[in-house]
């Protein structure tokens, strides 16, 4: 262990680290790769930690030129001179981030700082990387010298694999890093969005601390743990991490009074303090419960919301908009909700959106009762929200991610479309956002005047001519089926529309169906999770409203 120790202050390391036997790595498959990683293997020992890094990092596929340790060696003189290495300025893409110093010894503090420089100097395309000096530090740890942990750096940022993403390196990426992470806190973490709601008027300024939470506010050995898995697995392991631990503060401090006046600074301190409540063992083992998306369908939320940035001209760091009042009070109106009510209904939607100012394009008051005028003003807008007031003052909607327009691929039949990013809500007389579901039971929604053999679902195989030249414009089937040449079994049945009706799959078994008047919809609910219904089972509509989203 002695030619990992330079950097190292052992009286701030973990001490089962310097004990613990382990042998040697030989194994090369990922999945055995993968489950050593998970169980903390190489965590047990010090000096095969290191040798798992280097191992690990050197397989990294790079760029031809990638700087190495000599480069290390002829350059750092000439960049760092005789300056003191604890006061060296870093560069502006690290955004005055955490220089975390784990266990790092008075030595080891200041190369970090030398070795950020060294990299700006041979990098001069990152433009922002908050993490680097988290990951610098970490890896110092179980270098020989600066040179090594130069060098293994330089090879994690120059991965050219476009399947294998690492680590961010533009504000474009990480800006959509985070709206990602907002989406994914929005479907798996529902308790915890509540809760950041209520406490906080913009949700993704919080959500926008996800990277700080694990490169620079967490313990040695929990990041090391985590950095354990990653580099076996990828950019996915930081979801999965940052969404326990999300979950675990929820758990924690629910119904506690916030310690601060800022919801970001108590997870920042539930961060710093985590070994009070959670160990590294269960913190990864909370991660890996989560049944999350595939890596490629995260990729593909990423790509779509780094588009969302773009079009909105957002590339370069700047003075965040306050996306959580998106909703202007002055602009809005709407005989259903209020502003309050809207901006909770903006918290919901994909990040991407919530960039957006809502449009009213349709409401039962100007335009009457009549679905085929409903058609005419939804069609041609993607996404739209549908609000519904009954008589009985009840208020419910739909968010619906797919344009109307796509009813006519199945003719004069009921035809089925959508995504799983479409969802239902309560707003009275109880607020309640339920979870999507895919329409199990059209035969539900059917009036004497629809037989039963006009159901047709979507398409089962959609022409490869649909699938758009432009990787940006390709979204999951979560996101987006019709990008997709999807089989029948996987055919989006989430929204569906005729001449006859407009039928809603919502979550937790429930639908919503309305007639071809507007005036008199029903629902359908199979208590899977004893949730209260949307609304009433048979209800008269009062007013129905559709809203667009504009830039």
């Amino acid at each position: 262990m002695d030619e990992y120790n330079c950097f190292v202050d052992w009286d701030k390391m973990d001490v089962t680290v310097q004990s613990q036997d382990a042998k040697d790595l030989t194994c090369t498959e990922f999945q055995e790769l993968k489950q050593l990683a998970r169980q903390g293997y190489w965590a047990k020992n010090h000096s095969l930690r290191a040798k798992v890094y280097q191992k690990l990092i050197s397989n990294i596929p790079c760029r031809t030129v990638t700087p190495d340790a000599n480069v290390y060696r002829d350059i750092v003189l000439k960049i760092v001179g005789k300056r003191n290495s604890s006061s060296l300025p870093l560069p502006e893409f690290v955004d005055d981030s955490l220089v975390p110093t784990y266990c790092l010894n008075a030595e080891g503090i200041g190369a970090v700082r030398k070795i950020i420089l060294c990299i700006a100097n041979q990098f001069p395309d990152i433009s922002f990387c908050p993490a680097l000096p988290s990951v610098v530090a970490l890896l110092l740890h179980y270098s020989k010298d600066e040179a090594e942990c130069f060098e293994q750096v330089c090879r994690i940022l120059a991965c050219n694999d476009p399947s294998k993403r690492l680590v961010d390196q533009t504000f474009l990426a990480f800006e959509s890093s985070c709206m990602t992470f907002g989406d994914l806190v929005n479907k798996y973490c529902q308790a915890a969005h509540k809760l950041m709601v209520a406490v906080s008027e913009d949700v993704l300024e919080v959500y926008s601390d996800w990277q700080r939470w694990l490169f620079g506010e967490l313990p040695m050995v929990y990041i090391a743990r985590v950095f354990d898995v990653f580099l076996v697995e990828g950019y996915k392991v930081l979801y999965r991490v940052a969404l326990a631990i999300l979950k675990f503060f929820h758990k924690v401090r629910a119904g506690q009074p916030m310690e601060s006046d800022s919801v970001q600074q108590d997870i920042r301190a539930f961060v710093r303090d985590i070994a009070k409540s959670v160990s590294p063992e269960r913190l990864l083992e909370k991660a890996f419960a989560i049944r999350l998306f595939s890596r490629k369908e995260i990729q593909l939320l990423q790509m779509a919301n780094e588009k969302a940035l773009q079009q909105k001209g957002i590339t370069v760091k700047q003075k965040r908009q306050n996306v959580h009042l998106a909703v202007h009070a002055e602009n809005f109106k709407s005989e259903i909700v209020s502003v309050k009510e809207m901006r909770d209904i903006w918290s919901w939607i994909p990040e991407r959106f919530a960039l957006c100012q809502p449009r009213l394009l349709f409401t039962t008051l100007e335009h009457g009762c009549s679905l085929s005028r409903f058609y005419s003003h939804s069609e041609g807008h993607e996404p739209t929200l549908l609000l519904i007031k009954t008589t009985a003052k009840e208020v419910c909607g739909a968010y619906l991610s797919t344009d109307w327009s796509e009813r006519r691929r199945g003719g004069n039949k009921l035809s089925f479309f959508g995504t799983g990013e479409c969802f239902v809500f309560r707003l009275q007389p109880e607020v309640e956002r339920y979870e999507w579901v895919i329409i199990k039971h059209p035969e539900l929604a059917m009036s004497g005047s629809e037989p039963e053999n006009h159901v047709s679902p979507a398409s089962s195989t959609l022409s490869s001519s649909s699938v758009p030249s432009d990787p940006s414009d390709r979204l999951s089937p979560f996101l987006s089926a019709r990008h997709f040449n999807l089989p029948s079994k996987t055919a989006s049945m989430f929204m569906a529309g005729s001449s006859e009706c407009i039928i809603i799959g919502g979550g937790d078994g429930q639908a919503l169906y309305l007639d071809a008047d507007l005036n008199h919809g029903r629902t359908s609910h199979c208590n899977t999770f004893n949730n209260q219904p949307l609304c009433s089972e048979s209800f008269q509509i009062s007013v129905l409203e559709v809203w667009g989203f504009r830039d």
